[in-house]
């Protein structure tokens, strides 16, 4: 794919994949006998729509950072390096039709808005704050109902019992759905997050929880937060679960369609970590301080298992074509390049009210 001197991080701008780590890639996909068995059912249209994913949610943060850079607006919220706990889930889910599945994603999760089938322009319109937007003009926590998206809130790991009560609903009216949300490692030390995971445990929900280890909350390295290994805690709620690789889509993919499979059998919950990395700081305002939080090795060491750039290498190695990808950028890019520019002719003909704000806020 491209890359773009002006908003990739450094580590992307010249990238190439490395054999060692393409290597690592395939052997993934085969360590677990389980899930490679769900990676080989994929079409090559899956696995193309997973790729077009990828680069949709990249993209969107690209479009992000130029508007910064700009001065469109102050800061944005990017997901630059993680976009694979995203993808891969998402896709393993029901994401239309009648019946279909729901997501709570958190801020960075924004990949989860458009792939469940939310306009890429409702979701720039949350930043640029239009009346046409999906919150009004309100807020830039961004979600439709409609489309199986539960907007998120400021509150980290309140989400968790809400997507549970959710899941509660489905099994009360016999539905056969699945709620599912994520969680930052940070977010893992709040007591709704306990309590969420507990009550889904113990009234075994159609539910899926993914706590997403980007190694730091907000600016506390996971060392200072977190004794232990996540690993060890779906056993302590009595659920299933494990790792996945968050920088493999197909791994992520993979896990999350099995836990979305025992969810529909009634067999329960399950809580997945993610481990992956955040290529940036906590926004677009603080990079330079996220740059000096940890050792450059770090940096480069995940810089070098860019989600993106590896799942596109894997999919050559298994004779996609090099111009059947280009086209799927190119397609991808004018769709990111047209949502953006409808968004930003909102500013012109949709801004909010005075009176507005008030719409919703009492009975």
């Amino acid at each position: 794919m491209k890359r773009f001197a002006a908003y990739d991080p450094p580590e992307y701008q010249n990238w190439t994949a490395a054999p060692e780590q393409l290597r690592a890639y395939r052997e993934r996909i085969g360590a677990s006998g389980e899930r490679a068995e769900v990676i080989r059912a994929l079409s090559q249209e899956q696995l193309l729509a997973i790729y077009a994913g990828l680069l949709r949610n990249r993209l969107h943060d690209v479009a992000l950072k130029r508007w910064v850079k700009n001065g469109v607006i102050s800061k944005a919220w990017l997901g630059v390096g993680e976009e694979a706990a995203t993808i891969g889930p998402v896709h393993a889910l029901r994401r239309s039709g009648p019946g279909h599945d729901v997501v709570a994603p958190m801020i960075r999760n924004s990949g989860a808005c458009h792939e469940m089938g939310m306009p890429v322009a409702d979701i720039f319109r949350s930043y640029l704050g239009t009346a046409d937007g999906p919150s009004m003009g309100r807020d830039l926590h961004v979600g439709d109902l409609g489309t199986g998206v539960l907007p998120p809130i400021s509150h980290v790991g309140d989400v968790v019992p809400v997507i549970a009560g959710i899941a509660l609903t489905f099994k009360q009216r016999g539905e056969d759905r699945v709620g599912l949300t994520w969680v930052g490692d940070g977010s893992t030390k709040t007591g709704a997050f306990h309590e969420g995971v507990n009550f889904a445990g113990v009234h075994r929900l159609p539910v899926i929880f993914i706590i997403q280890n980007n190694q730091v909350a907000l600016g506390t390295r996971l060392t200072q937060h977190a004794a232990g290994s996540f690993e060890d805690w779906p056993a302590m709620y009595g659920l299933a679960g494990g790792l996945f690789d968050g920088n493999h889509v197909l791994d992520a993919y993979a896990a999350t369609r099995l836990a979305a499979d025992r969810a529909r059998a009634g067999e329960g919950p399950s809580l997945l970590v993610a481990e992956t990395f955040r290529m940036g700081g906590h926004a677009t305002h603080d990079e330079r301080e996220a740059r000096s939080m940890f050792d450059a090795e770090l940096f480069a060491s995940w810089g070098r298992r860019d989600p993106v750039g590896l799942y596109e290498a894997w999919l050559e190695e298994e004779g996609i074509a090099r111009g059947t990808l280009d086209d799927i950028e190119a397609r991808v890019t004018a769709e990111i390049d047209a949502a953006a520019e409808d968004a930003l002719r909102s500013r012109e003909t949709a801004m909010p009210s005075p009176e507005s704000a008030v719409v919703g806020v009492y009975g």
